[in-house]
């Protein structure tokens, strides 16, 4: 039973994977995508799809943040950050650093998006020689770490699981939403 169901979930997945290669292809003729970009996102969709199994990515070495990160400057968020830092200087599409999942209404978390993250070489805030560039698209930065002990980093979002109506590659998604009491705790004055 496990295996039908794994193989029924593989060809799900590879179906729906060649619909949405499909659109990406025909941008990419068009000229508002570049034939490495698309194939590069199709690297993406084909490397984060067993991911959809939030048990899949945990046991790849994804460690979830227990807390759902919102967005400070208004609705929506990034979901529940899970890193796997043997990924972080990635510009591998294969491999991005961070998977962001959101509660599925079921108990569970869903795949909403991914991210690169590739610390700055000289850890200084006013220069970016070393941008790295992903999908057609430079990375945002150089940007301060988010914690103590995170370096200064550039990043790239992917919103590849779930639309983001701001765009592709916006750090915060209006869509996705934290569940109260999932965000963490604001520190007492």
């Amino acid at each position: 039973m496990v295996r039908s169901t794994t193989l029924v979930l593989v060809t799900t997945v590879t179906l729906a994977l060649t619909a949405a290669a499909a659109p990406t292809v025909a941008s990419a003729a068009s000229g508002t995508e570049s034939g490495r970009a698309a194939s590069d996102r199709a690297v993406t969709y084909r490397a984060t799809a067993p991911f959809l199994r939030h048990a899949a990515a945990v046991k790849a070495g994804y460690v979830p943040d227990k807390y759902c990160v919102t967005d400070p400057a208004g609705a929506g968020g990034l979901g529940y950050p899970h890193f796997n830092h043997a990924y972080d200087n990635s510009v591998d599409p294969a491999k991005p650093a961070a998977l962001y999942y959101e509660d599925d209404g079921r108990g569970g978390k869903r795949l909403v998006g991914v991210q690169w993250l590739v610390y700055d070489k000289d850890q200084d805030l006013t220069t970016d020689g070393d941008r790295p560039e992903l999908l057609g698209r430079a990375f945002t930065g150089p940007l301060r770490g988010h914690f103590p002990g995170q370096p200064v980093h550039y990043a790239l979002h992917l919103w590849l699981w779930k639309e983001n109506p701001k765009g592709t590659f916006q750090t915060y998604n209006p869509a996705v939403a934290c569940l109260p009491g999932t965000t963490r705790p604001k520190p007492q004055a």
